[in-house]
């Protein structure tokens, strides 16, 4: 079996290498072998963003590498689009593989839709329900085109039954908790990018990248007032910026006890958060990542596709608005109950038996 694996962002860097090390665990065992063909779109391209991720988490290399790089929705995802039909054609692939909810990912399985290649959907069943967002774009076209759907949660297995979705779709759990649950046993101690910036705890963990508050001024501004507030009231923030947003902050009066620092790699990324008091996000990513971590969370954004995390009390949405935001810092707690709600650590594994069981020759 060929299975052709299309990632581009950083969160798909981290559900990859869930999957490919299934993979191969399965190839050494002697098993009907399964041939993995890697595709880099480029979506993330900086260095920071994306081949540090490989180099830490042993990323299988990329056969081919598209360059696409920024540009507008359509443009980027037209020029992916196009890119991947080529690699399809001359691979041909019996399944491909697409993660998440990123112009990557709809890219992918519009081009394995279009040339009758069955689809298989990793993060499966996520619903902000803003149809504006981008990402709910991608995933709703993705799963509805998709003929395997591994979902994280029961709750998203629900969601796509309420949407007429129900052959192919699978309860996996979360490929992202394999990969943390994995690296958190090996990360030692030290936290490097807390030990640069001299900064120690207590502190909370920033990180800002979706374009609905990167891109709107007013959001924006709130957002980063409500930061400055914080950090005035005590509390230091530690903020790996996002390539989108690094030169607008350059403009921007911060507190002195706002350190802002290059994109972290996914194991100082996991030293921050395991060390932080509390974490500010508008990423799915992070938001679970906190949850594991057992680390508070406040989401900037209005909505979560995440809703287990709030329903648990770990994860709390605050809007962009600068009173909002230094007042959640006031009043975070530690719940005392934290439910297992994304499985067992081997999403993966269960996705390799599934698709041999799917896909074999």
């Amino acid at each position: 079996m060929k299975a052709l694996t299309i990632v581009g962002a950083r969160p798909q860097f981290i559900k990859a290498a869930a999957v490919s090390a299934a993979i191969d665990h399965h190839n050494e065992r002697g098993h009907e072998p399964i041939v993995e063909v890697m595709v880099h779109t480029g979506q993330h391209y900086d260095a920071q963003m994306s081949d540090v991720f490989f180099d830490q988490l042993s990323i299988r290399p990329v056969s081919h590498r598209l360059d696409v790089g920024s540009s507008s929705h359509g443009a980027q995802t037209g020029r992916m689009l196009e890119a991947i039909e080529s690699v399809l054609m001359n691979e041909r692939p019996d399944v491909v593989i697409v993660y998440g909810d990123t112009n990557s990912t709809l890219a992918g399985a519009l081009a394995a839709a279009k040339l009758a290649v069955p689809i298989a959907h990793v993060e499966a069943g996520l619903r902000s329900f803003v149809p504006s967002m981008p990402e709910e774009i991608n995933r709703v076209l993705t799963d509805h085109v998709s003929s395997l759907l591994f979902c994280p949660t029961v709750h998203s297995v629900a969601l796509l039954e309420a949407e007429g979705i129900c052959d192919g779709v699978e309860l996996v759990g979360d490929v992202m908790l394999d990969v943390f649950m994995a690296t958190m046993k090996r990360l030692s101690e030290a936290n490097p990018v807390a030990q640069s910036l001299e900064v120690s705890r207590p502190y909370a963990l920033v990180t800002l990248h979706r374009a609905a508050n990167t891109d709107d001024e007013h959001r924006f501004a709130a957002i980063v007032a409500g930061l400055n507030e914080v950090a005035a009231n005590g509390m230091p923030l530690i903020w790996p910026v996002h390539p989108r947003i690094a030169q607008r902050l350059g403009a921007v009066n911060l507190h002195p006890d706002i350190h802002l620092t290059e994109p972290a790699g996914y194991q100082e990324l996991l030293a921050l958060l395991r060390d932080a008091e509390v974490v500010l996000t508008d990423s799915g990513g992070l938001q679970k990542e906190a949850y594991w971590a057992t680390t508070p969370c406040l989401t900037l954004r209005d909505e979560t596709e995440w809703i287990e995390t709030v329903d648990t009390g770990w994860n709390r949405l605050v809007a962009a608005d600068c009173s909002a935001i230094a007042r959640s810092i006031t009043d975070v707690e530690r719940p005392t109950t934290h439910p297992a709600l994304f499985g067992n650590a081997d999403a993966s594994s269960l996705i390799v038996e599934h698709l041999v069981t799917r896909f074999r020759g």
